[in-house]
């Protein structure tokens, strides 16, 4: 009956049964596969101890590492990480066992390895150190070479993968300093692969996200020179729009800046291209007689053109201001002032409202008045203070515009005729003296 029981055994029992064989060891390190990863930080006692064990090993492993042992040094890294975790010690095992699977592993690897260690240890000071680690490493990827020691090892990896390490360094330090060279970095790769609008919108998240950066001044002028690249392929006016737009914003922010030249000769080829697309625009009105739309189209050909189209589209708008000046004039609302109507002036003669030129005293007081450039008969207001009115024979004190006064006579109170003059206390003013009754 034993042995019939014995087939009978669920495999959790078999289980139980053969842990129960294995030495003391074995069993402790199958158990430690179902510990809990998130361990409780020692006390302050027991970190000190840790601390100094943990410590012991970082040299040791140290040792081996600078004596060419680097598998038995990353073994007694990730020990120290293992065993001591929230010591500094193993965030300095962690970072170099990283340093370690980089030259001798794939990109991909060597960058979760990395991220690992950023992970778990972002309050670490090498915190910046494996950042600059990672950004190397997708520099890497996206120039598809990797250098190890001599020799240089052939990266396969593509353009969507390689924005997904930059997106991870930005999403570890949103604002670091690796963080706009990452994003700049993604636009780029966006526009090697041929994917214009992804591209914009990348370099647009450098100008919005990181504006006082000097990528951020780059991604403007990038910006702009897409759009042209593509106005110059295709005829959609949005294109010519946003490189004017993405040109200006950076000629404005960025008046002296190393591309202001390069951006000042593309916005004048936006100008000349747009003027001529609408001055043929408003050729094709005047042909079949849509007089205002035509208009429209010669005052945009004025706004943006060359000397050449601007002078073509006034004289079209002085002939169709003969023929229709109604519809002229409505084209012309809230359009900026042209000075269209010039060509036109030579007909002024034959209309019939001509009454000649202006008489020459008219025309001189229609001119503006002309300022002295120079120094001829000029000379400046003699400072000199000027003659006041005074007493006839009084001459006054120095420094003084009122003549004197005679001390006999009061200068400020005079009393009226028949009444006595009293003298005033000292120290005090004058009173007048009380009014008498006159007898009756």
């Amino acid at each position: 009956m034993r042995e019939l029981a014995l087939p009978r055994l669920s495999a959790c029992a078999l289980a139980a049964a053969s842990l129960c064989l294995l030495p003391v060891s074995s069993s402790h390190a199958f158990l430690g596969l179902f510990e809990k990863k998130d361990k409780q930080a020692p006390s302050g006692d027991e970190r000190q101890a840790q601390e100094a064990e943990a410590t012991a090993m970082l040299m040791s492993a140290r040792e081996a590492q600078n004596a060419g042992k680097t598998g038995r040094a990353q073994g007694e890294y990730n020990a120290i990480v293992k065993r001591f975790p929230f010591t500094v010690a193993a965030s300095e095992a962690a970072y170099a066992s990283a340093l370690i699977t980089r030259a001798n592993s794939d990109v991909t690897t060597a960058f979760d390895a990395f991220q690992k260690f950023i992970d778990d240890y972002r309050s670490s000071a090498r915190f910046n150190d494996a950042l600059q680690q990672q950004y190397e490493l997708a520099e890497e990827a996206r120039g598809g070479r990797k250098q190890r020691a001599l020799l240089i090892l052939p990266v396969k990896m593509g353009g969507e993968d390689v924005i997904k390490l930059y997106q991870q360094i930005i999403k570890n330090a949103p604002f670091g300093k690796l963080a706009p060279l990452s994003q700049f970095s993604i636009a780029e790769v966006y526009q090697d692969l041929g994917e214009k609008d992804r591209s914009v919108l990348a370099y647009q998240a450098v100008v919005d996200n990181y504006p006082n950066t000097k990528q951020a001044s780059e991604a403007q002028f990038r910006i702009g020179s897409i759009s042209n690249v593509a106005a110059s392929r295709s005829e959609d006016k949005s294109n010519l729009v946003a490189t004017r737009d993405a040109l200006t914003t950076y000629m404005t922010t960025n008046p002296k800046g190393e591309r202001a030249s390069e951006a000042e000769m593309i916005l004048q080829q936006v100008n000349a291209a747009e003027a001529s697309q609408s001055l043929n625009v408003g050729k094709f009105y005047q042909r079949i007689g849509k007089t205002k739309a035509a208009a429209i189209y010669f005052n945009e050909a004025l706004k943006y053109g060359s000397p050449e189209a601007s002078n073509e589209a006034r004289e079209r708008l002085a002939e169709l201001a003969a023929i229709d000046p109604e519809a002229v004039a409505d084209a012309k609302k809230g359009q900026p002032d042209q000075d269209y109507t010039v060509p036109g002036a030579r007909n002024l003669k034959s209309r019939d409202d001509y009454v000649g030129p202006l008489s020459p005293e008219l025309t001189r007081l229609g001119q503006k008045p002309k300022m002295r450039a120079g120094d001829d008969n000029f000379l400046p207001i003699p400072i000199q203070e000027p003659t006041l009115p005074m007493v006839p024979g009084a001459t006054p004190a120095g420094g003084s515009l009122l003549p004197p006064v005679p001390e006999e006579k009061p200068a400020l109170l005079s009393v009226p005729p028949g009444i006595p003059q009293q003298p005033a206390p000292a120290g005090d003013l004058p009173v007048p003296p009380k009014p008498t009754t006159p007898a009756p």
